[in-house]
């Protein structure tokens, strides 16, 4: 019998920690492989972690609700016996995961365990970022050991010195919770115009006045939403330009267009998503994203949407990938499909980013405009409001139409007035005249 420790995967997409949601085995209970043992929440989606290794669960390390850095133990089997295992191979040997080395597949895409092809056993992120700390902390004592880029930015927007905390990380890393802490206590009482602490619940809160009838502390996913939301309105100069549009002949025009269950009519946001990125091929540098160092512009070939969907975790934005080689029908399918799985909660951390553009359809909320906030280090958003009849002045008479509010967002270190008016023009020209378009195959 031997006991077999699985640390908390690489989870990908630059993730380095995820929140214990809860657990799907107990101590004592008898694990296959790739069966899975835990929810967790990263900063982008939750996902079930299936286990490596066949036996029986002797340690479950954390606690519900408790954040666990990617390298930490996460549970400890102790595998069955080489005869026991033969017996059990039955289940596993399809997808080659009855070797003790662990499942080739524990988390699809993600790579945490042996690799078949190069025979070396690959160390998780937060090891060999330890290591590197370590390193480079023998010769310089100013090194600051933080690895995940939003605890930098909690930090740097909070004011916080980073070589001022003390880690508790695995490896002497700065956590999230370390500068969470340190802003806690940061502001003394005594200053001018500083807000008293809030007070448990159940008990008066000194701000207000009033009994705190609960408080609950934001996830890792709500956080995470916080500090990329702090971090657009704090380094983006934006600006804002906006029409409204007589939506009429596209809503007309769609309710003739049937998809191939001859029931359902394409959304009207595909339409917008299409009319959009035509729109960009002329605008390529909206969309664009600021680079890594902040001095510049990466454009690209082609553009990856995102699109907000009002969500039970809260407002995700998934992505279709290279959208402007889809047909309105193709977008319509892709929109439908990760809409649904944004609901369930089962987007993979891939789905939720990449994006070079975003649109946010704040009409299927019921509102006319909204102040949207730009999706770092995206540089602008397009926003739609709902499609209602109001008075219209056509050819001097004032009469019923589809009226609907565009809006666009946009990073004014990037570009001028010009260009975003431009764009937004062209949309709002697609938008009144959609049979100009509704033609034209996707750029190739």
């Amino acid at each position: 019998m031997t006991a077999k420790i699985f640390t908390l995967p690489d989870l990908g997409e630059g993730l380095t920690e995820a929140e214990l949601v809860r657990w799907l085995v107990s101590v004592g209970d008898t694990v296959r492989v790739d069966q899975p043992i835990a929810e967790v929440e990263t900063a982008k989606s939750v996902v079930e972690v299936p286990s490596p290794f066949a036996g029986v669960v002797e340690t479950l390390h954390g606690e519900e609700g408790e954040a666990l850095a990617v390298g930490a133990p996460l549970i400890e089997v102790v595998e069955e016996s080489p005869d026991r295992a033969a017996d059990s191979g039955a289940d596993t040997a399809s997808n080659g995961a009855a070797r003790s080395g662990g499942s080739g597949n524990v988390l699809v895409g993600y790579g945490t365990t042996e690799s078949d092809f190069t025979g070396r056993r690959r160390r998780s992120r937060a090891a060999a970022t330890a290591t590197v700390i370590a390193t480079v902390a023998a010769t310089s004592t100013s090194v600051v050991p933080v690895i995940s880029p939003v605890v930098r930015t909690l930090a740097r927007t909070h004011g916080i010195d980073l070589s001022t905390l003390t880690p508790s990380g695995t490896g002497g890393v700065i956590t999230r919770k370390d500068v969470e802490a340190a802003f806690a206590t940061a502001v003394p009482q005594s200053m001018p115009g500083a807000e008293p602490e809030s007070a448990p619940a159940g008990s008066a809160d000194p701000r207000t006045g009033l009994v705190v009838a609960a408080s609950t502390p934001f996830s890792l996913f709500r956080r995470t939403v916080a500090a990329n939301m702090t971090r657009s309105r704090s380094e983006i100069p934006e600006a804002t330009v906006w029409v409204d549009v007589d939506a009429t002949d596209l809503w007309d025009a769609r309710k003739r267009i049937r998809l191939g269950d001859r029931e359902r009519h394409p959304s009207l946001l595909a339409f917008v998503a299409r009319f959009t990125l035509a729109a960009l091929t002329r605008f390529p540098a909206l969309a664009g994203r600021v680079s890594a160092d902040g001095a510049g512009l990466d454009t690209f070939e082609g553009v990856n949407l995102g699109f907000a969907v009002d969500s039970p975790r809260g407002l995700v934005v998934p992505v279709i990938r290279r959208a402007d080689r889809m047909t309105i029908r193709e977008l319509d399918a892709e929109l439908d499909r990760l809409t649904r799985l944004a609901r369930e909660g089962s987007l993979s951390p891939g789905e939720l980013s990449g994006s070079t553009f975003t649109i946010n359809n704040y009409g299927s909320l019921g509102v006319d405009g909204s102040a949207a906030i730009i999706n770092h280090p995206e540089v602008a958003i397009l926003g739609v409001g709902r499609m209602i009849e109001r008075p219209w002045v056509v050819d001097g008479v004032v009469v019923p139409r589809r009226i609907a509010q565009l809006s666009l967002v946009f990073d004014h270190r990037v570009t001028d007035g010009g260009v975003a008016a431009g764009m937004l023009r062209d949309v709002a020209d697609a938008v009144e005249s959609p049979l100009t378009l509704l033609a034209d195959a996707p750029p190739a």
